[in-house]
């Protein structure tokens, strides 16, 4: 294997799904993984992770670690009580992601592995731990910069932009698509004309901002969790219609779109008829995009 990849360890949304019909897409929630030689970097702590933390013992090599996540919510972080590095002396892992400071970041994790939650609390981690500080210049990780931007998610939650071998990685795995767009053309009628000027001019700087930290993204990894009949239902959640995340991405000039944060609802069979409809798109607008669907176990040279 090349001594830079990216390897997707959980490709679900909300909840684990081990079923025989999703094999091939794979099961575990949220865990991607992303190497330069001995710089090693986990986008989220799903159930994806303790897969992930098994091959990092069974590798072995150097012990170093940091962990970004884009929020709490339980398929994001419930891993982690599992990430077996954690409770290895000779680990030294970081951890970043929303939070007013290092110690809020850490009672966040904590919370739960906590009783009657769990019954092993993060104190008995054994390895040498680190919360980071938000940090307004983004993150350095080796040859990786990393920077964040809020996404819509309910609750505060990153988006992460990764810069390392020349090439711009976007990690989304929660964000909802076109939100305010959507929600003023359904609530017009409620507006008076000012009212309407100053909520269009509010979305069309939250569609720049959103365009403008995936713009030309040679990899952008991002939520696609719904169809149009499920998203309708849904609407509000805190995922995207996969029509809208394909459409953001050729919007955005990105050059390659792996969908992610699947339904676990959905089997194999649905999530790759979402990937002949999105590259139909893609073909009718005469994009360039390539679309592939983000897969358990799928790695990408860097």
């Amino acid at each position: 294997m090349s001594e830079a990849y990216l390897r997707f360890w959980g490709v679900r949304g909300s909840y684990a799904a081990p079923f025989g019909t999703h094999l091939k897409v794979g099961g575990n929630t949220s865990c991607v993984e992303i190497r330069v030689g001995d710089h090693v970097l986990a986008c989220d702590g799903g159930t994806g992770i303790i897969p992930f933390g098994e091959e990092l013992i069974r590798a072995g090599g150097r012990h170093e670690l940091l962990v970004i996540f884009t929020h709490y919510h339980w398929d994001h972080i419930c891993g982690m009580p599992f990430f077996v590095p954690a409770f290895q002396r000779d680990w030294n892992i970081r951890f970043f992601g929303p939070g007013e400071s290092a110690k809020d970041i850490e009672q966040k994790l904590a919370a739960q592995m906590k009783a009657p939650y769990f019954p092993v609390e993060t104190e008995t981690w054994m390895a040498n731990i680190e919360y980071l500080d938000p940090r307004q210049g983004g993150i350095t990780h080796g040859p990786m910069h990393i920077s964040y931007h809020n996404v819509h998610h309910p609750g505060v939650t990153y988006g992460y932009r990764i810069e390392v071998n020349g090439k711009s990685i976007v990690y989304v795995s929660d964000n909802e698509c076109l939100f305010l767009a959507k929600s003023i053309a359904q609530r017009h009628a409620e507006f008076d004309a000012e009212e309407h000027e100053i909520m269009l001019r509010i979305n069309e700087e939250e569609r720049a901002a959103e365009l403008k930290f995936i713009e030309s993204a040679d990899i952008l990894i991002h939520d696609a969790q719904y169809t149009p009949h499920d998203y309708d239902r849904k609407r509000g959640w805190g995922h995207s219609c996969y029509i809208d995340t394909v459409h953001s991405a050729i919007d955005a000039g990105v050059k390659r779109l792996y969908l992610y944060h699947h339904d676990p609802s959905y089997d194999d069979e649905k999530i790759f008829g979402i990937q002949r409809h999105a590259v139909d798109i893609i073909r009718e607008r005469g994009a360039s995009l390539e679309c592939e669907i983000a897969c358990e176990g799928l790695v990408i040279d860097l």
